[in-house]
């Protein structure tokens, strides 16, 4: 079948919209508004490193510089607007997705019942029934509110004790919910006093198909084009190969049609999306010049694969690569300037005593290969920095003395 074409720079640009990163950032970020621009993105990623902000506050931040985390707290755990669970990791989703995620319970449950007995947590299925009759007798609970007389090995900050394993399987099979965190540590209620007993599995649950065709149209919505490998990924619940019969029948009934993108290295590749998708993509805007901190785990750059093609940007986060051998830094942010991923940026909220302290701290800037990082474009960080250190509530910027390198 004969494709239609998308250059690189359409393809970036309905990429960002798609991500909510084409237009200004700016605009209301709490209740209503932020509940929309999370079902936007789909998800938002939880992480706990916080060097300057924690990943999903950052996230919401870079495309509403109004939000501050408190909304982001309310939304979940007093409006109950969003649930807690696992598309490629840990996520905040709206809570009209619920009854989709019923098949991914099922599947964690088969698969994780395996898995941690393989990963020797012996004996955490007996802790089943004690860990929910607790709940229901005493509330919400965290993993250090149970199992405090079991033994934990010395596996570090991973080696749970069978009621933490129990708590996070019954999380994750759909049992429990996650009603909020302290600090970052989960706190777990009964799904049934937490979800509306409407959307519970016990009510009924969509059929397997129905989910899957969900699913699928979901991601692509929100990716704009994609293969199948990457529906499957979007939500890591799909199997590559159930997601690529999807496209085989979409393609049929016509609800896809291939098109090829021009990657940033000038190769082509073949993808799926909406019929009207090119005419759609060639009508965007421009985006705006400002130049903006994102999140190493933000929505646009999560698949590290697809952004390293359609940006030229090679990432890896590397804090879990000895300090030795990392090619960055710890915790290193991506800049991104109109549709150009233009350099890298080192940088710590010091909020502890010292000469430090109180100061957002520049480490390192990496621009990119080809970038040439003008006073212009200083200014535009400058400013930037300024918004993110109001953000992180820190009283002033610092610049290591050394802060700018040589792109690598």
């Amino acid at each position: 079948m004969a494709a239609a074409r998308l250059d690189n720079r359409a393809a970036r640009r309905l990429f960002m919209n798609r991500h909510a990163l084409l237009e200004q950032p700016s605009g209301p970020a709490k209740g209503d508004a932020l509940l929309d621009l999370i079902t936007r993105l789909g998800f938002v990623q939880l992480d706990s490193i916080n060097t300057v902000a924690r990943a999903h506050d950052m996230i919401l931040f870079s495309r509403r510089p109004s939000y501050r985390p408190a909304a982001l707290k309310r939304l979940y755990e007093q409006d109950q607007h969003l649930f807690e669970h696992w598309t490629h990791d840990a996520a905040v989703l709206p809570m009209e997705f619920y009854p989709h995620w019923h098949l991914r319970f099922q599947r964690d449950a088969e698969v994780l019942r395996k898995r941690y007995r393989n990963w020797r947590r012996d004996g955490y299925e007996a802790k089943f029934q004690h860990v929910l009759d607790h709940i229901r007798e005493h509330g919400p609970v965290s993993s250090s509110d149970v199992g405090k007389d079991e033994r934990k090995g010395s596996g570090g900050w991973w080696d749970w004790h069978p009621s933490k394993t129990a708590l996070e399987y019954l999380w994750r099979s759909g049992a429990l919910a996650v009603v909020g965190r302290s600090g970052f540590q989960k706190r777990y209620d009964l799904s049934e006093r937490v979800i509306d007993f409407r959307q519970l599995p016990a009510q009924g649950s969509p059929a397997p198909q129905d989910t899957l065709d969900w699913l699928c149209n979901a991601a692509l919505d929100r990716l704009g084009f994609a293969t199948s490998g990457e529906l499957a990924a979007f939500w890591a619940t799909a199997s590559p190969a159930e997601c690529a019969t999807w496209c085989k029948q979409a393609l049929a009934d016509g609800q896809i049609e291939p098109v090829d993108i021009t990657l940033a290295d000038g190769r082509s590749r073949r993808v799926f999306a909406r019929p009207g998708t090119v005419e759609q993509a060639a009508a965007l805007p421009p985006p705006p010049g400002r130049l903006r901190v994102l999140s190493p785990f933000d929505p646009a750059l999560r698949d590290r694969k697809r952004a390293e093609g359609l940006f030229g940007f090679h990432y890896r986060i590397e804090v879990f690569t000895p300090a030795e051998k990392r090619r960055y830094g710890y915790y290193v942010f991506p800049l991104m300037e109109g549709d150009r991923l233009v350099g890298r940026i080192d940088m710590k909220a010091h909020r502890q005593t010292g000469d430090l302290a109180g100061s957002l701290h520049v480490t390192a800037l990496w621009p990119e290969r080809g970038v040439k990082w003008s006073p212009a474009r200083q200014n535009r960080l400058e400013a930037e920095l300024e918004r993110v250190r109001r953000f992180a509530d820190m009283e002033r910027v610092t610049f290591a003395n050394d802060w700018q390198r040589d792109p690598l």
